[in-house]
């Protein structure tokens, strides 16, 4: 097995590649609308109430249509008895077969690259850059994953003692109930869900209802590569079908990344014990950010300039890793700023099939509707808008990349998650002080520092209480391997995605001795 290795991201500045993501976005456009059913089983169920997905950017136009699956509450019962049964034989197949489904479905990606990335174009909005790098992602995630059973399949070192033939080896857990997000509606999802396959379990995935085509379309990827029927079920619905599958009592796990509120929830109903249930539920929750990036007096300006509006306006400010807190010196937050603003005024706005496009629309009409209040409250708080601050929504939901200044520790918008192109600006006295504001939220995903002092970096890695820290580089941009993925405090239960940790949280170790 050759050693594990990123997948390039694609550079559009080839005519090459420009022209081939081009014919892919019209393959895409004219495959849309179509109806998806759920999988049972690997059989196709389709209820008589439906639901659309619209493109964000386009909002009257249909990207799929889903059975709308809290109309017919029998249904997850028939998909966790499906994995249920599915599992009894699954787990038993040898870790080196599983991981070869990961690798098949790795490879069937490959081939269709561009194709999966103009459906995020189209479903939730990312430039393509970003749909690119989600793409990318999801593969690193099947190769990555894949190579990491092998490894945890392999003899594990105990102990030895005289007389005894000691082992520890890992099993899995049972049937998982997966509910991930829509902002990387492919990468995240598939990596939730194939980890835990991979590691002998079975799952039932219910998708953002913002984004179920793309994974329609992975879990037909995952049964071309020959996935055997009931290892991974797939059922649409709201948050009525989720709570179903949480609560079930034959739902060994929950793997869920989302909103603090949601996965506070899932795991106050995961706690409790319902008739039939005979284990305690593990939770893998990854929930929100309210990142920082700390910039020095003595940083490297122009590539702290650059971070900060990558990190905070990528993908329309949409990860739980963005920045969306800049804390700044007041001996150069002018300068910075200046340079901030000037690089944010140069992005473009426009729809995501245009390949020249920065910025396109946020998920929905809820999260516009949002944002303008938070930038609003912002305002009444106190805060200056150095640029952006408005929005449109006349044909999708576009909100201008926002700058508020002159916002203080303990404001609505220094605190409260917004997920969108908003960033605030809290100047600080000095730099232990950026510290401290930077550690005063609940929630410790990401941070980032730029400084030129050693010393400086050090006490961020001492002191800054965030699960990923990057020191002299934006704070989003995560790779599978080299960056372990998950956060401290209310952003979650630090499971590491992506990293040699994760699968642990899909299996549990039993001790076999031998007497000889």
């Amino acid at each position: 097995m050759d050693e594990f290795k990123n997948e390039p991201f694609t550079d559009f500045s080839k005519p090459e590649n420009a022209e081939a993501m081009r014919v892919a976005i019209e393959k895409v456009r004219g495959e849309l609308g179509r109806d998806y059913p759920s999988i049972i089983n690997g059989e196709p169920v389709t209820l008589q109430s439906k639901f659309n997905s619209y493109n964000p950017a386009n909002k009257t136009e249909v990207v799929g249509v889903f059975s709308e699956g809290d109309t017919d509450t029998s249904l997850v019962d028939r998909a966790i008895e499906a994995a249920t049964v599915a599992f009894k034989t699954w787990r038993n197949v040898p870790a080196v077969e599983r991981a070869e489904y990961l690798f098949k479905i790795a490879e069937i990606m490959r081939q269709r690259k561009h194709e999966l990335s103009a459906w995020m174009v189209f479903e939730v909005a990312k430039t393509w850059p970003e749909a690119d790098g989600d793409t990318a992602e999801a593969i690193d995630f099947m190769e990555f994953y894949g190579r990491e059973m092998l490894r945890w399949s392999q003899e594990q070192p105990v102990t030895k003692v005289p007389g005894e033939d000691n082992s520890l080896e890992y099993i899995p857990l049972g049937v998982g109930a997966v509910i991930p997000p829509w902002n990387f509606p492919l990468a995240i999802m598939s990596g939730m869900s194939m980890a835990a396959i991979v590691a002998g379990n079975t799952v039932v995935l219910k998708p953002s209802s913002d984004s179920p085509t793309i994974a329609a379309k992975f879990v037909e990827i995952a049964h071309e590569a020959g996935l055997p029927a009931g290892v991974l079920n797939f059922l649409t619905g709201s948050a009525k079908t989720g709570e179903a599958m949480v609560t079930h009592p034959k739902t060994r796990f929950i793997s869920f990344t989302g909103s603090k509120g949601v996965g506070l929830h899932i795991n106050e109903e995961a706690a409790k014990t319902r008739d039939g249930q005979i284990w305690i539920k593990r939770v893998v929750a990854e929930m929100g950010g309210k990142d920082a990036i700390v910039v020095a007096d003595d940083a490297d300006i122009d590539a702290a300039a650059t971070g900060v509006v990558q990190a905070a306006f990528g993908y329309q400010g949409q990860k739980c890793s963005a920045c969306s807190r800049l804390i700044v010196d007041e001996k150069v937050h002018d300068r910075l700023l200046d340079k901030v603003v000037e690089l944010t005024n140069k992005l473009k706005i426009g729809q995501p099939t245009e390949g020249e496009t920065n910025l396109a629309a946020v998920i929905n009409k809820r999260s516009f509707d949002s944002t303008l209040k938070y930038i609003e409250k912002g305002k009444e708080e106190g805060g200056n808008v150095l640029t952006g601050g408005t929005g449109t929504d006349e044909q999708g939901y576009f909100i201008e990349p926002t700058i508020i200044d002159d916002v203080k520790p303990g404001d609505t918008i220094e605190q409260e998650e917004i997920f969108a192109p908003v960033l605030a600006v809290i100047k600080a006295k000095n730099y232990d002080h950026a510290l401290e504001i930077a550690n005063g939220t609940e929630f410790g995903l990401t941070g980032a520092v730029y400084s030129a002092s050693e010393e400086r970096l050090e006490q961020a890695r001492r002191d800054f209480h965030v699960g990923n820290l990057y020191l002299n580089r934006k704070c989003t941009g995560a790779l599978v391997g080299a960056h372990p993925f998950g956060g401290f405090n209310m952003s979650g239960t630090d499971s590491k995605a992506g990293g040699r940790e994760y699968l642990l949280q899909f299996m549990q170790g039993k001790s076999i001795s031998l007497k000889i």
